[in-house]
């Protein structure tokens, strides 16, 4: 285990030097609103909930475009949401691309409007205050409440969006490192690769669970968590897997 953390070390070193491909994240795709204010924390919730099976750059590229075009800025107000017909929000969502299912997503970002309304009114950064910014108690709450989080209470998505979260908005968690890699395809990939999970774990119809698990485990007593080594490995897999350069070891300062 200790050539894998030596391993982990060196690509968060390649990815903070930009060797990666770069150290631009889709979510970096933003109107760069207030970190604490409430349109803040609803644009990084609403698409997150679409952001399945397809380009993640594309997605966020489309939610910009659509927070700022003011035909289409409704959407990311809930109140609005659930007062407009389906069809105007099926055409806004759909203007630049956020909703590539039109139908589907839709309907995914309207349940999500109305469980804000029902449940926070209207304001989802209560969900974080009432739950303490404690990430198992926000992860439960959500995971308890499936069918009013549609794909948001993905085993996926909950981590990457409470990640996103942590990093977007003005939310300080009381224990971030509860936080998990969101296991994608890209991270589940470089975790295969990097020989933490086996090749019968990567076929496994519960792979995602098995990398959260194995993350937990190799962290466990050391200075790192989970969620640290996530956006390495994302880059690293979706750059084609870079030959892992251990001289950057040996630069003073490490990590």
């Amino acid at each position: 285990m200790d050539d894998i953390i030596k391993k982990c070390e060196i690509l968060m070193i390649m990815y903070k030097k930009g060797i990666l491909g770069g150290k631009v994240m889709p979510e970096d795709e933003n109107p760069h609103y207030d970190e604490a204010s409430l349109e803040n924390y609803l644009y990084f919730t609403l698409p997150m909930a679409l952001n399945y099976q397809r380009n993640s750059y594309t997605l966020w590229e489309g939610a910009k475009k659509t927070a700022l075009d003011k035909d289409t800025s409704f959407v990311f107000n809930p109140y609005a949401v659930i007062d407009a017909s389906f069809d105007n929000v099926q055409e806004a969502l759909t203007k630049y691309k956020v909703a590539l299912q039109k139908n589907k997503q839709t309907e995914i970002w309207i349940k999500l409007c109305q469980t804000f309304v029902d449940l926070f009114d209207g304001d989802i950064r209560k969900l974080f205050l009432e739950n303490e910014n404690d990430v198992d108690k926000i992860r439960n709450f959500i995971l308890k409440h499936k069918k009013e989080f549609p794909y948001l209470s993905g085993t996926k998505l909950v981590n990457y969006w409470m990640y996103v979260i942590m990093q977007y908005t003005d939310t300080l968690y009381t224990n971030p490192e509860n936080l998990t890699v969101a296991p994608d395809t890209h991270v589940i990939k470089a975790t295969h690769r990097l020989g933490l999970i086996s090749d019968d774990d990567l076929n496994s119809s519960n792979v995602q669970e098995l990398v959260i698990a194995a993350w937990k485990k190799l962290f466990k007593g050391t200075k790192y968590k989970p969620i640290d080594i996530h956006t390495p490995l994302w880059l690293w897999s979706r750059g084609g897997f870079i030959k892992l350069d251990e001289s950057v070891l040996d630069e003073k300062g490490g990590i």
